[in-house]
């Protein structure tokens, strides 16, 4: 789960994605269905205003009639606008800008290990950390990776799930360094991508400690002492020198005797025995 430290760098990045919404990198989006347009005329005021792209791809703008923007960016959009307007002898050289009021054509779906899963509209660049954020972040039962799939050509109407992936169409993102802060994990998003966040596999800590039970693993390496102090560390009767984790290998059970500094794997079994005396 996100600490207060990473939901601090969350809105951050949240405020920086808002920001970034006035960049040109924005003029890059792709215009669908739905999606509204704020048209900003300096040569002309009552040319100003809000359009909605309709089903077939096309708004009424004043003067031009219906115009065409489904498929287009930003910029093409507002090039092709003030190419009309000046072949049509409107204006001499128009001075027009186009942006994004309310972005509806294009949306992503996070599933998974978040407190809300459900489909989100993809506004402007959204990145990973955005999306979890509007998800409300992740759960306490989530593992330390989440899986951004891309679909197939075409794009997607319902989530594309890990069964359907491939090595290329699936980025692997690690949660734990991008809570650390490590820029990089945090993946540009695009329409129809789904991000997976899956459960964290378990370990059973028994014996002398004190709170015996299954706890999630959710980070790679987990020691055998990482695991103990989840569950509320050794008791006064249990000795740090007795520990044994029982583990399934090839079918079988196995007992191994290990040291506190020693790696866990998922489904094992920690038990603490009691001190000689």
């Amino acid at each position: 789960m996100f600490s207060k430290r990473v939901l601090l760098f969350v809105l951050a990045c949240a405020a920086a994605g808002r920001l970034a919404a006035q960049t040109p990198a924005v003029n890059d989006y792709v215009i669908g269905p739905q999606d509204v347009l704020t048209i900003t005329s300096y040569d002309q005021a009552d040319l100003t205003g809000k359009f909605t792209v309709e089903a077939d791809g096309t708004f009424s703008f004043p003067m031009i009639g219906r115009f065409r923007a489904g498929g287009s960016t930003l910029r093409q959009v507002e090039t092709q606008l003030k190419k009309q307007l000046k072949d049509e002898g409107f204006f001499n050289n128009p001075q027009i800008t186009v942006s994004v009021d309310t972005y509806r054509s294009q949306k992503i779906f996070i599933v998974g290990e978040v407190r809300t899963p459900g489909s989100y509209v993809l506004s402007g660049d959204m990145n990973l950390i955005e999306a979890l954020a509007r998800a409300g972040s992740t759960l306490p039962t989530a593992s330390g990776q989440a899986l951004i799939v891309h679909p197939a050509a075409g794009g997607a109407s319902a989530p594309v799930l890990p069964a359907d992936e491939s090595p290329d169409n699936v980025v692997r993102v690690d949660l734990r360094a991008l809570e650390s802060g490590v820029a990089a994990e945090n993946a540009a998003l695009r329409d129809g991508d789904t991000v997976f966040v899956p459960r964290a596999e378990s370990v059973y800590v028994f014996g002398q400690v004190k709170n015996p039970g299954a706890y999630s693993l959710q980070q790679k390496n987990t020691t055998v002492l990482q695991a103990l102090s989840l569950a509320g560390g050794v008791t006064d009767r249990g000795s740090t020198g007795r520990i044994k984790i029982a583990r399934i290998v090839n079918g079988s059970k196995q007992e191994l005797r290990v040291k506190l500094a020693d790696i866990v794997q998922p489904g094992d079994t920690i038990i603490v025995q009691e001190r000689f005396f």
